[in-house]
């Protein structure tokens, strides 16, 4: 037993000293509710302003994997809402069969070499969560679809920055399944289980479980970790998911998983250059999968707002819509009419 927990300390130890380094934070949460509720709650951390716009995206659009002309194409399956970086990616959204896809900061993540000229195409890594909403119903299709890697996913700098785009994927469904993807040393790794329901940014998942591991031993009714960096969210995340109301109510089920999310949220304005990993939260979302109700908060406007993706008309023949708010608009409750037809953005590629 010494043996074993002596292991485990070490793991909660070189994952905490490794987090410790890492740039950007975020947490993502799944919440398993009677009834079949699901819920999956997210916060979108960063050490700069990354501005976020609403879309939604009908079935039959055409995409291209923007990674030159080796690049993968498809034509979407499934509508989605999705909550934009800059305009030029998909890190969050839900899909109309209840499929949740988040981007979060992985500093370990390593691609797979890309080849213009070879024979994998590629796909920017900006359309990654677009690709897993527009073709998957499920958890389980887009694991057995990714397992294949018939493409190769291609990164790059943030525009502006000379900072380098490292994430991994993490997805649920409307059954509870969860799945988080990951490029460690060039090769997919996924862990792939209904019981995986917290992640963080940092660090890889298998050490992100040994920190699960170890806590487990200690009741958070008695101590819970308070910093903000990635281990710490990630304890805190892994208690209350469990710790708040059990319910089937979709009103009390949705605030309960926001208070979480809030909990683990980094206050508007830290900042420590002695600490990078920690960065302030910048946006929040809640995706109710039973329900199919997407939440959006912006802390710099806090009004949360939501859309309804059954009130959502997501046939092929429809435009696509925006909700416009990178420039402090402020709106509040069911925001689907203040949607405007608008050419969809090109995702940022080669």
């Amino acid at each position: 037993m010494r043996t074993k927990r002596t292991a485990l300390l070490a793991a909660l130890l070189l994952a905490t000293t490794t987090a410790s380094t890492h740039a950007e934070a975020c947490t993502r949460v799944v919440y398993q509710g009677p009834e079949q509720t699901i819920i999956t709650g997210r916060s979108m951390d960063f050490t700069i302003d990354i501005p976020a716009n609403l879309w939604l995206f009908p079935r039959g659009m055409e995409r291209h994997g923007e990674a030159g002309p080796n690049s993968i194409s498809w034509t979407s399956r499934y509508g989605s809402i999705v909550a934009s970086s800059w305009d030029i990616a998909s890190p969050d959204g839900m899909n109309e069969r209840g499929l949740v896809a988040n981007l979060l900061w992985l500093t370990a993540s390593t691609y797979p070499p890309f080849d213009p000229s070879g024979d994998t195409p590629g796909l920017t890594v900006a359309a990654w969560a677009q690709y897993a909403l527009d073709n998957f119903a499920t958890v389980a299709e887009a694991v057995a679809a990714f397992e294949k890697e018939e493409f190769v996913v291609v990164s790059d700098v943030i525009p502006g920055t000379d900072r380098f785009t490292t994430v991994h994927l993490a997805l649920s469904d409307a059954d509870g399944d969860s799945a988080i993807l990951e490029y460690i040393e060039g090769n997919l790794v996924i862990h792939h289980d209904a019981s995986y329901q917290v992640v963080t940014n940092d660090p890889t998942y298998e050490d992100q479980l040994a920190i699960k591991n170890y806590w487990q031993q200690i009741p958070g009714t008695i101590f819970l970790p308070g910093t903000n960096r990635a281990s710490d969210r990630f304890v805190r995340a892994s208690y209350y998911i469990d710790a708040i109301p059990q319910t089937s109510d979709p009103r009390t089920a949705a605030a309960s998983v926001m208070s979480v999310v809030r909990n683990v949220s980094v206050p508007y304005g830290i900042s420590n250059e002695d600490q990078p990993h920690i960065s302030s939260t910048r946006w929040r979302v809640v995706s109710d999968q039973k329900n199919l109700v997407y939440y959006f908060e912006n802390v710099l406007t806090p009004n949360t707002v939501w859309v309804d993706l059954k009130q959502v008309d997501f046939d092929a023949d429809q435009p696509v819509g925006k909700l416009k708010l990178d420039d402090d608009e402020v709106y509040a409750g069911n925001a689907l009419k203040y949607f405007k037809p608008t050419e969809p953005f090109r995702f940022q590629g080669l």
